[in-house]
């Protein structure tokens, strides 16, 4: 079974304080699981997720 993380451990995997992990979720902009009340994340997910974040050099700058 994949491991998952909670919002502690992303926030340290992403060098992201807790309540900005908090503030993506609100937005929905992280994929993330509710379990019984409690916020998961899977690791495979966020590593897709990051993927299609990462900026490359020949690709224009946009928001």
């Amino acid at each position: 079974m994949e491991r998952l993380l909670d919002i502690k451990a992303l926030s340290q995997l992403l060098s992201v304080k807790e309540g900005t992990i908090y503030g993506w979720i609100h937005q929905g902009l992280i994929p993330y699981y509710k379990l019984n009340g409690l916020v998961r994340f899977r690791e495979s997910e966020i590593n897709e997720w990051l993927k299609k974040k990462q900026r490359h050099r020949n690709r224009p700058y946009h928001l």
